[in-house]
């Protein structure tokens, strides 16, 4: 099954139109003529059935034939993590990280970030690309890209970790810390970890330093496990 997404539909919604781009592609690349159905999400947890009407190389025009609204995700997980290194590594982590589960993203520049900017509008495409990859009908928030200070600043409402590889005699295995059905907020550092203090700045404002497990992770792979444990506790 294919999936594709347009954000402005709604539950009343009766029609819709592609961009230029994507009806090329549903032309020339998919070959899609009139009549054909289609699958559509607006990525807010919407599930679309539709008909093609019209079809050409620069137009696509469709009818909306009825809706479902699918389960939202039954935890709220919102991952801080630093900008890498690594573009491809980072829009790695966005991808999968969406394929599994996650709610809302917001890249920080730490201490010992190297990279201080990222290309919000590619990244988005990444995600969009993910959620319909894996037929998710629900898109994650991408937050602009923040200091971790200016992050620290925001009123937590959330369950609190941050993720670090010092020693902590309270440090708890993430698994062991999360709970089911909860809203979370997860802190994930840059290569080299964050700074101490960083750590003792987060510890403060009441995050609770989780480890991963035994071996040392690089930063994207971190995030992945994070993500994938919340979703393995709320299974």
């Amino acid at each position: 099954m294919q999936l594709f997404y347009l954000p402005n539909l709604n539950k009343e919604s009766i029609s819709a139109e592609f961009s230029k781009e994507e009806s090329k592609h549903i032309f020339k690349v998919l070959r899609k003529d009139v009549g054909d159905n289609i699958n559509i999400t607006n990525g807010k947890n919407l599930f679309f059935e539709a008909k093609i009407t019209s079809i050409s190389k620069n137009n696509c025009e469709v009818k909306i034939q009825n809706f479902k609204v699918k389960d939202k995700l039954n935890y709220k997980l919102h991952l801080a993590i630093s900008l890498l290194k690594s573009n491809d590594r980072f829009e790695w982590f966005l991808e999968k990280a969406s394929e599994i589960g996650i709610s809302e993203i917001t890249p920080i520049i730490c201490e010992r970030s190297e990279r201080k900017f990222l290309n919000e509008k590619r990244l988005q495409k990444v995600l969009v690309s993910a959620m319909k990859q894996s037929l998710k009908s629900h898109l994650p928030i991408l937050n602009p890209v923040v200091t971790l200070k200016e992050f620290f600043q925001k009123d937590f409402k959330d369950e609190l970790f941050i993720a670090h590889c010092e020693e902590e005699p309270n440090k708890n295995l993430l698994l062991n810390s999360i709970k089911p059905k909860s809203s979370s907020i997860i802190l994930i550092g840059p290569e080299g970890d964050f700074t101490q203090k960083e750590i003792d700045k987060a510890i403060e404002l009441k995050f609770k330093p989780v480890s991963l497990g035994e071996s040392r992770f690089r930063a994207e792979t971190a995030a992945i496990i994070a993500t994938h444990t919340v979703s393995i506790v709320n299974m």
